[in-house]
């Protein structure tokens, strides 16, 4: 029997224990579970952090929370509520600092564990997060597919942002799992009044893309790979107007989020669970077979499998890895964050059954500084903080 550590979740920034340069910090939240972290540097130097929290993931409690490590400081804020919807669980939320001030939250709200129902939300802030306007449906749902985030808007040179979305496709009478997945990337020349589609070629099972400008010019995507072998990766020259089909990297995958971004001196950053099925001894059915609902019989599933490549549900989702980059994503020098069985059986925090360390989030701040935060056991979301030659300084 495994037996749980304790963890102190007060938000403090602390050295950590025989490393003089990192520093670590469990964020404050008042959530059971707490998954899918994502960082934002703000345009007044804070370092803003949002994340799902609830009881567990699918449920309607589910909602959206903030927290910020204001410039200087040295303590995580307490956990604000930034989404409440009784009917839907809100997930994957992601911050983008507009060039004309405005801060976007944007994250998804699904029924139950139904992600092909998703549809994308929004709130505005113009005060770095201080205060919010008003929630809007961003992209309203589709029957028979539901429209999933989880990477920031990335703006481009001519003005143009592009979202990085997967679409969650329904197959008529069976639950959605994940097997028809696709990846598409969504085009605004106007500051998001209105949004355009690209379908990233040959991306089924691909999701999660996470979009980063290169030197260049052209753009790389890494993508998490629903059948749990490897990272993938695409490629554009025209502003994400044409995309390669992806294609398997030499780095794993264990059908868990990544996020890369490039950083001031050109090299990228990366961080991902460095495992793949191949170390995997179980499986589960789906991701959210704990969950039940009442949906019609249309989406309500008859256990029939899919044709083809079925994703992979269960492989461990540890260590938390980082790595960096200084070939545009051709090579990649490693170091783990955290290690772990990564036991994921089963989303269940009440009962501390769940031990992954996943969903991270990587940015860098203008000192230099990298700045990670990942799901720990789905109990809370651990904050690291290092440099560049923490990954390849030994001891």
């Amino acid at each position: 029997m495994i037996v749980e550590r304790e963890i102190t979740v007060d938000g403090i920034v602390r050295q950590a224990a025989g490393d003089p340069d990192r520093f670590d910090a469990f964020i404050p939240s008042p959530c059971v579970q707490n998954h899918a972290a994502n960082l934002m540097a703000l345009a007044n130097g804070d370092l803003a952090c949002v994340w799902f929290g609830g009881t567990q993931e699918g449920m309607s409690d589910i909602s959206v929370y903030f927290s910020r490590l204001a410039r200087g400081a040295t303590r995580w804020s307490p956990a604000e509520k930034l989404s409440d919807d009784s009917a839907r669980s809100e997930q994957n939320p992601v911050l983008f600092p507009a060039p004309d001030g405005t801060l976007w939250l944007m994250w998804t709200a699904q029924l139950a564990g139904n992600q092909d129902t998703a549809l994308i939300r929004r709130r505005l802030s113009r005060d770095n997060g201080r205060s919010w306007g008003p929630i809007e449906t961003l992209f309203p749902e589709r029957r028979g597919r539901g429209t999933f985030i989880r990477q920031p808007i990335v703006l481009l040179d001519n003005g143009d942002w592009l979202l990085p979305v997967f679409y969650c496709h329904s197959t008529p009478g069976r639950k959605w799992n994940g097997n028809e997945d696709t990846s598409a990337v969504k085009i605004s020349s106007d500051a998001g009044a209105t949004w355009r589609d690209v379908d990233v070629p040959g991306s089924r099972g691909c999701v999660h893309m996470c979009i980063e400008r290169l030197d260049d010019g052209s753009l790389l995507a890494l993508f998490r790979s629903r059948w749990a072998d490897n990272i993938y990766q695409s490629r554009s020259t025209d502003r994400g107007r044409t995309w390669t089909a992806p294609a398997a990297t030499a780095l794993p995958n264990n059908n868990s989020s990544i996020q890369f971004t490039r950083l001031a001196n050109g090299h990228l950053a990366l961080v991902f669970n460095d495992s793949s099925a191949t170390a995997a001894t179980e499986r589960r059915l789906s991701l959210y077979e704990e969950i039940e609902d009442d949906l019609p019989p249309v989406l309500a599933g008859d256990g029939s499998k899919a044709e083809g490549r079925t994703a992979f549900w269960g492989a461990p989702r540890a260590p938390m890895t980082l790595a960096v980059s200084t070939d545009n994503g051709r090579s990649w020098t490693k170091r783990d964050v955290e290690t772990g069985d990564g036991y994921c059986m089963t989303n269940n925090s009440r009962d501390q059954t769940n031990r992954e360390l996943s969903y991270p989030s990587v940015k860098q701040t203008a000192d230099g500084t990298l700045h990670l935060a990942f799901t720990f056991h789905r109990r809370a979301i651990k904050y690291v903080r290092v440099t560049e030659p923490w990954v390849t300084r030994v001891g």
